[in-house]
Formats: C-alpha cells, sequence, structure tokens
C-alpha cells in the first residue's frame, strides 16, 4: 500500500509556550505516552541504554542524561517533535484499523492551547 504524507504546524495564540520533561507524581493517572519522557530511538546523535533500572541517554558520544526506565518511552521515531509524534500516532491508528479501508488518515497533536502539529496521510 502506497502512502503520501504532509504535515502542517498551527500556532493560533499570540504567546508562544514550550515545556518539557515535567514530572507528575499521581500514580494511576498516565497513559502509555502521556506525562513520559520520550526518547527518540531512530535519532543518530543519541545512544540509549538501559542499566540497572535506568536509561542513559548520550548525544555527540557524550553521556548527558540518566532517566528512570519505568518514567521513559522508547519511541521508533528520529526526533519527539509534535510533527513526528502527530506521524507515529497516525501509524499506529492506521494499523489498527486496517481492516477498514481507509482512504486518508489525520492525526493532530496539540503541544499547548492554540499549538499544534498534524499529520496527513493520503493512502493508495
Amino acid at each position: 500500500m502506497g502512502t503520501r504524507g504532509e504535515f502542517k504546524v498551527a500556532i493560533t495564540k499570540e504567546d508562544l509556550v514550550f515545556a518539557a520533561a515535567h514530572f507528575i507524581t499521581f500514580a494511576g493517572h498516565t497513559a502509555e505516552l502521556d506525562h513520559r519522557v520520550l526518547l527518540p530511538r531512530d535519532n543518530p546523535q543519541l545512544k540509549i541504554s538501559e542499566e540497572n533500572g535506568s536509561l542513559r541517554v548520550a548525544f555527540a558520544g557524550q553521556p548527558r542524561y540518566v532517566f528512570p526506565a519505568g518514567d521513559c518511552v522508547i519511541l521508533p521515531i528520529p526526533n519527539t517533535t509534535v510533527e513526528m509524534l502527530a506521524q507515529y500516532l497516525a501509524a499506529r491508528v492506521r494499523a489498527e484499523l486496517g481492516a477498514f479501508h481507509l482512504k486518508t488518515i489525520e492525526v493532530e497533536v496539540e503541544e499547548n492551547f492554540g499549538q499544534s502539529a498534524s499529520y496527513r496521510e493520503t493512502l493508495d
């Protein structure tokens, strides 16, 4: 099955907000990706290794970050931008709904109110 995809970024507010790697301490209130440290497996500049229940992330050959492994999700994407997350989620939805003979799929990921990116794919 051939595909054609396109991205769209929307910023519809005056103030740009950026936040990353925040901590949530409520047990049982997070889903598979929600409130987790998202790490890009397919980034050639990163080396991710697991050691004693921790994930070590080296950037450009230099060890930089250590995270509890249970707080992380390693995703098969090159970067954890909202554009790449939208494409990743579209592929997951497409795989789940494949039997429904989809012609087009579009997934939008909202980073914050008024800040989002979408990925739209036309399926052959």
